[in-house]
């Protein structure tokens, strides 16, 4: 992990995933990118590109760039390489157009928690970053006063498909020297025998190098609720989820589930592409 993402509309939320990236990158030695989105009229391409003055957007663009000047200055930045970006796109598509020319490797966005992510990340702008980034993006809920990255959740179903998201699971743990949690959700909807989990997490699990780990299988009406409930009964620090593209969660991972997690959920969340 080299280049760390955080979308920001200067808003308190955004300022906790600024902070949280902070340890993260203090562990990884990354860079930080600090981008912001302005969804301006498409005029201000004229502007950009010398044609006639738009002072409105204008102004805009120039207290973006001093709000961001002032962030570089806060104490928690220092000794971590900072850059920061104005850009000119929808929020969701702008921040995947930045990934990818910029080569970043995790983005860590800010969210209100049960209300949804507000200001930044508004509707559906959520949902599309999570499931259409190729690269995993963390969803932080609450001030990172208390954050601590001790006991990590991963939920899945552990099919072949999850095997990269899982590796990039038990790094981002390893980051930490956290405990890792696999947990099989079972549902009446989706049900197996806790032979049959065992047998399945068993044998995706022996073909990784990894330590500090421990499986558990936990029944629930429903993977979001189980999920959500397994997660509070070891007090996890951080959900880790396999996202799969446009068709949302792989396997039971299904419908809304994706959505309501990181919209609902308060503990932080890490989402990895499949």
């Amino acid at each position: 992990m080299k280049r760390i993402l955080v979308p920001t509309d200067f808003s308190e939320h955004a300022e906790n995933a600024l902070k949280a990236a902070v340890l993260i990158a203090k562990k990884t030695k990354c860079e930080l990118f600090i981008l912001h989105l302005l969804e301006v009229p498409n005029q201000i391409n004229d502007t950009i590109t010398g044609g006639s003055s738009i002072p409105e957007e204008m102004l805009f663009i120039k207290k973006a760039n001093e709000k961001l000047q002032k962030i570089t200055e806060q104490p928690y930045l220092a000794g971590i390489s900072v850059n920061v970006s104005v850009q000119y796109e929808r929020t969701f598509s702008g921040i995947l157009a930045f990934n990818k020319k910029n080569k970043i490797d995790l983005i860590v966005m800010g969210s209100h928690g049960t209300s949804g992510i507000e200001e930044l990340l508004l509707g559906s702008n959520t949902e599309k970053v999570v499931r259409l980034s190729e690269i995993p993006v963390l969803v932080i809920k609450k001030d990172v006063r208390d954050l601590k990255f001790k006991n990590m959740v991963f939920a899945s179903d552990f099919s072949p498909e999850t095997k990269k998201p899982f590796i990039k699971m038990r790094d981002f743990a390893a980051i930490f020297d956290a405990n890792l949690f696999l947990v099989f959700i079972c549902t009446p909807n989706s049900f197996k025998t806790t032979l049959d989990a065992e047998k399945i997490m068993s044998k995706f699990i022996k073909n990784y190098e990894i330590k500090n780990y421990s499986l558990h299988i936990f029944n629930d009406t429903n993977v979001e609720n189980g999920i959500v409930n397994f997660s509070k009964t070891i007090d996890a620090d951080l959900i880790g989820l396999c996202t799969h593209g446009r068709t949302g969660l792989a396997h039971f991972f299904t419908g809304s589930i994706s959505e309501d997690l990181v919209n609902h959920v308060t503990k932080p969340i890490i989402t990895f592409k499949i």
